[in-house]
C-alpha cells in the first residue's frame, strides 16, 4: 500500500532472547495520528526501537513495510532514507558533533541521486527560522548535538529535526515526559504546524499531550499486544480509569 506505514504480526526480542512484542499489527496512512498508550513495561519503546533498527532488538518474526516497501531488514540509515524518523525518548550528548553541521548532513543524506544538495547558508536561515518556532535562540548553529541542552530543549530538538528533515512516517517515544506545560504547548504546536502531510506514531503515558495533539486512532499496548483500539475517547477514560482493566 502506497502512503501508508504497515506494522504486520511484528515479533521482538532482546538480544539476550528476552521477547517483548507478540504480534502487534498497525497501519499508518499519511495524515493519521496514531497515539499508542500502556503501562511501563508494555513494549512501548521497544516498538519504536524495533521499527527504527536498533541493533539491541531482534525482529523474529512480522514486517514493516512503508509505501509497499518492506523495510524489516533495513539498517537505521537505509530506514531514514526510506522515509522513517525516530524520536528517542532519551536523546543522548553527543559532544564535538556540531548539531547545525549534523542536521544537514542527514538532510543532504536523505536527497534522491541527481537532487540538489541543500547549501550552508540556505540550511542556515531555514534551521534558524525553524528553531525560533520552539524558541531556540540563533546559537543553536553553534552548539554541540545535546550537550548541555536541558531536557526540555533536548525534546524540542527532536521536534527540530522532524520539521527541518519531513519524514513520511515519524514516531515520537513520550516527546511529552519531562517537559513543562510551555514547553509542551511549543512542540505541540510546532507538530501541528507541520506544512506537509505525514503520519505520526506518538508513544505517550498521558492524556495530557493528546489535548494538543488530537489523535485519530488510540492504541493500547500490554505485554507485547494491542489489547484495546478507539479514538480519542479512550484516551480520556484511560486518563480517568487508569490501565488496571486492560492488564
Amino acid at each position: 500500500m502506497k502512503n501508508a506505514l504497515i506494522i504486520e504480526d511484528l515479533h521482538v526480542q532482546t538480544v539476550e532472547g528476552k521477547q517483548i512484542l507478540n504480534g502487534v499489527s498497525l497501519t499508518i496512512k499519511k495524515g493519521e495520528i496514531h497515539a499508542i498508550m500502556g503501562p511501563n513495561g508494555g513494549g512501548k519503546s521497544t516498538l519504536s526501537a524495533a521499527l527504527m533498527g536498533h541493533p539491541g532488538y531482534v525482529i523474529t518474526k512480522g514486517k514493516v513495510i512503508v509505501n509497499g516497501v518492506d523495510i524489516t531488514k533495513f539498517s537505521p540509515d537505509q530506514k531514514a532514507r526510506a522515509g522513517l524518523f525516530l524520536g528517542f525518548q532519551y536523546p543522548v550528548e553527543i559532544a564535538g558533533v556540531n548539531f547545525s553541521s549534523f542536521l544537514r548532513m542527514a538532510m543532504n543524506e536523505r536527497k534522491k541521486e541527481g537532487e540538489k544538495k541543500i547549501s550552508p547558508i540556505a540550511f542556515k536561515n531555514k534551521l534558524v527560522d525553524e528553531a525560533k518556532t520552539l524558541s531556540f535562540r540563533d546559537d543553536i548553529t553553534k552548539r554541540a548535538l545535546n550537550e548541555g541542552f536541558s531536557g526540555g530543549e533536548k525534546k524540542k530538538a527532536e521536534i527540530l529535526q522532524l520539521a527541518m528533515l519531513k519524514p513520511e512516517f515519524a514516531i515520537l517515544d513520550e516527546p511529552d515526559s519531562g517537559l513543562d506545560v510551555d514547553a509542551l504547548k511549543y512542540i505541540a504546536n510546532k507538530i501541528n504546524d507541520l506544512d506537509y502531510e505525514f503520519g505520526l506514531i506518538l508513544i505517550t503515558h498521558y492524556q495530557r499531550i493528546l489535548k494538543y495533539i488530537k489523535p485519530h486512532f488510540v492504541h493500547v499496548l500490554v505485554k507485547g499486544k494491542i489489547v484495546k483500539s478507539g479514538n480519542a475517547k479512550l484516551a480520556q477514560l484511560i486518563e480517568q480509569s487508569g490501565y488496571e482493566k486492560y492488564i
